[in-house]
């Protein structure tokens, strides 16, 4: 029997491990008939490392100069993408966008290694249904003087999301759609 590609195992692992059916209100405040929750897949080694793979693979031909995301739901694919660039030879910088800045110490937003004003970045989270989180990741770089050069998720619920971060000047990569996962 042929073994199954890293997408087909991911998949597998989603729908198996990470999709549920029953009603639930989303984090964008919508309600839903189904949920994939991802943390069931990033946060497995097997899950974590096909996620990193096939992330890095989906932006290997952009031209950026740091990947990261959304407190919590990119914190786990953010650890694996660095660990496997590293493993690869092609070390990224990574950085993680907090939802409030700290109240003490500099009171940042962005953690990890300075982003320089000009610099080009992915950012990454797990599931996307409406594009809020994304949303959010753009309106903190900006400022910053950062462009956002691709938005990057496992999932994306086909909700409004894509048409969110085409707005904001950027665009949506999923690895996969919901359709893919939920049949109705």
């Amino acid at each position: 029997m042929k073994k199954p590609t890293d997408r087909q195992q991911l998949l597998k692992i989603i729908t198996e491990g990470a999709y549920v059916r029953e009603k639930i209100t989303l984090s964008s405040g919508k309600s839903s008939d189904y949920y994939i929750d991802a943390r069931l897949v990033t946060l497995t080694s097997e899950g974590a490392y096909l996620c990193a793979k096939l992330m890095l693979e989906a932006v290997k031909d952009l031209k950026f100069d740091a990947i990261g995301g959304p407190t919590l739901g990119a914190d786990p694919m953010i650890g694996a993408i660095n660990c496997l660039s590293h493993e690869q030879g092609r070390p990224l910088k990574t950085f993680i966008i907090r939802k409030e800045a700290k109240a003490h110490g500099k009171g940042k937003m962005v953690e990890g290694p300075a982003l320089k004003k000009g610099a080009r970045v992915i950012v990454i989270d797990d599931v996307a249904t409406t594009g809020k989180a994304f949303l959010h990741s753009i309106d903190v770089l900006r400022p910053l003087g950062v462009s956002v050069e691709a938005c990057l998720c496992i999932v994306d619920r086909d909700e409004g999301a894509a048409d969110a971060v085409k707005a904001k000047g950027s665009r949506l990569l999923p690895l996969f759609k919901a359709s893919e996962i939920h049949k109705p």
